[in-house]
């Protein structure tokens, strides 16, 4: 028989169109779905024009057929309010289900990957294989990790917009979604596609949008789903797959979770001592009632006799303390052990949040004063099960739990807490005042002030005076002081540790929280005591440098503060470790990207030198702490290359993060995405300390980038700061006073009545520009300083630029410098936000500032294609190319849309009211409008 030819290899076009086919179907199924939703909920003349809008836009963008363009414009224009709104709804909820479908896709192609034998980059089955390689053994890892501290910090600010009964309708389509993989049969794919259709149902029936502003209750349960769906499973499996990889080696707990929501004050005046032990009890709630499911499920599973298995004596006792007494159960140690212990987490949930269990076998009693204590009795049965021969009975629930309880303890995350240090200024100068101490504090120099604190850090007395009266502000900031004290005394050291100092700008700021902590019993002892008098903190205080100003400061700040007497021994009897924050967002508001990242860049290098120095002498560790947000333009971009791009020596294991707005839900609603990610920071931290190199950068790409950051920062503040007219054009051409009305965060957008960007939050500067598809914080001013830089000279030209492409090949920092640069160019679209203008009155203001924008643009696309060699955006990136492509023609009417409704939105006069049905279908509107481009973008946060 003669053999069949072989098929010719599939181009590489078919093999994408392959792999993307289950995405492609995914976003047709949850597209027609909504569509029959629309159609039933707002009848067949909606579905049309919605249907209508669709095919224009995605003419227009896909196609760019200019005709399509204009038709879309005029039939957009003539929308009444409802049917505006009614559009609004349809695209924004695409852009959700869109986001279902890329991330249940993003799944499916992992697991082809993994079963393939294929290792992922940032996968930590790559980053172990890679440490293989270079012959770093299991037991340097394991090491490695028990000195190892990575947390990511889950914050709440003024971009979130996403409601928590959005996102648990969301997160159920995923999970059906998900399913629709493994059903063969079609009758089990209709019942799912039935139930999908019902969760897409309750969506467009229910509000996207908070009617009341958020409270900071309300962020605190906001983040507290993300435990529930994602962290208190998915951790324990990350540690579990270290563990398989590391066999024979005790794995610490050097991953946990970190949270600002209920202890961050700075700018948001609704956090108090309350929200403070709210917070905590939430979360000890939260935890307890995990550990109550899980107690109670092992229940039901070690049903083991011992009639048939024999126990450890521990086991037989811990057993015989339980007040279980039921003949049923007299056979099965294990049972009733369990119901005693879930009788005294019960008695804890009672004791300590004031909330009771669901279900009782005995009665609730003899609470668990310590996790560990509940700890050491999870080991009891642990042990019992290994020496019996039922090891097997321990992996699916007990040993993830005895990982959980390690990490989680009875605390949940840790909060810091955070305040301006103006605020403790203000504080310090009133107790001193009426103490008859220093009548103006606030009129001393800064060595003046050092002078009179250290004082009083080596004076015992108290500041206060029995009996005066103080100003509700530093009545309000002691009471979280002492709030603090009391939550560590009942939660433990894990459930605090941080105390945040925003504006870092003198030694004395770090002062004046350790005097304020003496005052509240937060520090004992004096500086210059000994023995038992001696001094020791329990809250790392931890500087936040925000500003370039802050940045170029760090160094010489951090270096006085450890001359000053007593404070060396301070942080040794108290921990030896030394956290240390790097703002993002101000520092890119403040002088543009490039500067904001080298001047971060060049302010750890010297933090590593100085710590390194303290380290070699006193064994002090120090910990950066990256303030970064969702968006480029404050930081954001891929973690895994983020920490790659740390600068030598300054990772060392040790790694806090902050995870802020719409990143949040994109990284860990859905809990298989959420454990990817969390693995992502744990393998980018151990790369980048075990492989990464220990040597600087050249010194040319050092003295090159100095040079590209002082131009970017002249041509950022140039355009931004200096032009005439800059600040009305970014107040009339985005949709900031339109986010500063939605009830997406309990922080104010602005720290002060002003319309000066100086005032504006970082946040919602950066989130305005995303909205209107700028992006300007994620790239303006780059263009003119490469461009100047190379300068036209035939020979200088060359050589800078083959320089600029050396260090985008040798360099992690400024390649992934270039990676995002790419990434916010290409989400940006100069051709959408034109629309924009229109809501500029002064029409010549207008058209000039948006020219100087779109030059600088262009010069810096142009910069960036002359580095990389690529002149389309994302060649390097083809999974975000085509999502981009598959979204934005769907994005693009929610910009069209949310500009028309802003120009009517504005006409209305000053003091109108919601009470108004016309006027509250429009402010609704835009708001929709603003959930959409978000859910649209994904990291805007």
């Amino acid at each position: 028989m003669a053999r069949s030819s072989s098929p010719a290899p599939s181009s590489p076009a078919r093999r994408a169109r392959d792999k993307n086919r289950p995405l492609i179907e995914d976003i047709r199924l949850l597209g027609r779905i909504l569509g029959d939703v629309i159609r039933e909920q707002e009848g067949q003349a909606a579905f049309d024009l919605v249907e209508r809008v669709r095919q224009l836009s995605v003419a227009y963008r896909l196609k760019s057929d200019a005709q399509a363009g204009k038709a879309l414009d005029r039939l957009l224009k003539n929308l009444s309010s409802d049917q505006t709104v009614s559009v609004i709804r349809a695209f924004s909820y695409f852009s959700h289900l869109a986001n279902i479908a890329e991330d249940r896709h993003h799944v499916r192609r992992r697991l082809v990957h993994e079963r393939q034998g294929h290792l992922q980059e940032g996968s930590l089955a790559m980053s172990l294989e890679r440490l293989a390689e270079a012959d770093i053994r299991a037991a340097d890892i394991a090491r490695m990790l028990s000195q190892a501290y990575i947390a990511p910090v889950l914050t709440a600010h003024p971009t979130e917009v996403q409601r928590k009964s959005i996102l648990d309708a969301e997160r159920a389509i995923a999970e059906l979604v998900e399913q629709r993989d493994e059903m063969p049969s079609a009758r089990e794919r209709e019942d799912n596609e039935a139930l999908i259709r019902a969760r897409v149902t309750q969506l467009w029936q229910t509000r996207m949008l908070r009617d009341v502003k958020l409270t900071v209750a309300d962020e605190i349960e906001n983040a507290l789903s993300y435990y529930r769906s994602t962290f208190l499973r998915q951790i324990p499996r990350m540690y579990r797959e270290i563990e398989a990889a590391l066999p024979g080696h005790e794995i610490a707990s050097f991953f946990r979770m970190g949270n600002w929501i209920g202890g961050d004050r700075d700018g948001n005046p609704n956090v108090s001592a309350e929200t403070l032990r709210v917070a905590l009890a939430r979360q000890c709630e939260t935890v307890l009632r995990f550990y109550l499911v899980e107690v109670h499920a092992l229940g039901a599973e070690l049903s083991i006799s011992s009639t048939l298995a024999p126990v450890t004596p521990a086991m037989v006792a811990l057993a015989a303390a339980s007040p279980d007494a039921s003949r049923h159960r007299s056979d099965e140690p294990y049972r009733r052990a369990l119901i005693g212990m879930y009788a005294r987490l019960a008695a804890t949930l009672l004791a300590w949040t004031g909330t009771e269990a669901l279900r009782h076998a005995v009665p609730p009693q003899n609470p668990y004063l310590r996790a560990d204590d509940f700890l050491a009795d999870l080991r009891t049965i642990e042990a019992s099960l290994h020496a019996h021969q039922a090891d097997a009975l321990a992996v699916p629930r007990l040993k993830p739990l005895i990982r959980a309880v390690q990490v989680f303890g009875f605390h949940l995350a840790t909060v810091d807490l955070r305040q301006s240090s103006d605020k403790h200024e203000a504080v310090v100068a009133e107790l001193l005042k009426t103490a008859r101490l220093e009548p103006d504090y606030a009129a001393l120099d800064e060595d003046e002030r050092r002078a009179r604190l250290l004082a009083l850090l080596n004076d015992a007395r108290p500041l206060r005076v029995h009996g005066a009266a103080y100003s509700e502000h530093t009545l309000h900031e002691l009471a979280i002081f002492e709030a603090a004290r009391e939550m560590l005394a009942r939660f433990g050291r894990q459930a605090l540790r941080h105390y945040i100092i925003s504006h870092t700008e003198t030694v004395s700021d770090l002062l004046e929280v350790l005097l304020l902590m003496k005052e509240t019993g937060l520090v004992r002892g004096v500086l210059d005591g000994e023995g038992e008098d001696a001094a020791v903190a329990d809250l790392i205080v931890v500087p936040l440098f925000e500003t370039i100003g802050d940045l170029r400061q760090a160094e010489p700040i951090m270096r006085a503060f450890y001359g000053l007497p007593g404070i060396t021994a301070l942080v040794l009897r108290s921990g030896r470790e030394q956290d240390v924050m790097l703002g993002y967002s101000d520092s890119n508001k403040d002088g543009g990207s490039f500067t904001s990242n080298w001047e971060l860049y060049r302010a750890e290098l010297a933090l590593a030198e100085l710590f390194g120095e303290l380290g070699r002498a006193h064994g002090i560790t120090l910990r950066l702490f990256h303030g970064r947000g969702g968006t480029v333009g404050r930081g954001g971009g891929p973690s895994y290359q983020a920490i790659l791009a740390q600068p030598p020596g300054t990772v060392n294991g040790q790694i806090r993060l902050t995870e802020q707005g719409e990143v949040i839900a994109s990284k860990y609603a859905h809990p298989e995405i959420g454990r990817r990610n969390l693995e992502t920071l744990v393998a980018a931290t151990l790369e980048a300390t075990l492989l990464h190199p220990t040597q600087s950068a050249p010194k040319a790409f050092l003295e090159a980038a100095a040079a590209i950051s002082e131009a970017s920062f002249a041509a950022y503040r140039r355009l931004v700061y200096e032009t005439p007219g800059f600040t009305d054009f970014f107040f009339a051409a985005t949709p900031i006073r339109e986010i500063a009305e939605l009830n997406i965060g309990s922080r104010p957008a602005s720290r002060k009545a002003s319309r000066a960007i100086e005032d504006l939050r970082a946040i919602p500067w950066g989130f305005s520009w995303g909205q209107c598809r700028i992006a300007l914080p994620g790239w303006c001013g780059f263009g003119s300083a490469i461009l100047g830089w190379i300068g036209t000279e035939a020979a200088q030209r060359k050589a800078r630029l083959a320089l600029l492409q050396r260090m985008h090949r040798q360099w992690p920092f400024f390649r992934t410098l270039m990676s995002n640069l790419d990434m916010v160019l290409a989400k940006s679209d100069l051709g959408i936000a034109s629309r924009y203008l229109e809501l500029v009155e002064d029409r010549k203001l207008g058209k000039r500032i948006f020219g100087l924008i779109q030059a600088e643009w262009e010069r810096t696309a142009e910069a960036l294609s002359l580095i990389t060699g690529e002149t389309q955006r994302l060649a390097s990136n083809p999974s975000l190319a085509r999502s981009i492509e598959h979204r934005f023609p769907y994005l693009d009417p929610l910009n069209h849309l949310q500009v028309e409704l802003m120009r009517r939105y504005r006409r209305y006069p000053e003091g109108s009211s919601v009470e108004d049905p016309a006027f509250a279908k429009v402010r609704r509107g835009i708001h929709i409008s603003i959930n959409g481009v978000a859910a649209g973008l994904r990291n805007t946060g």
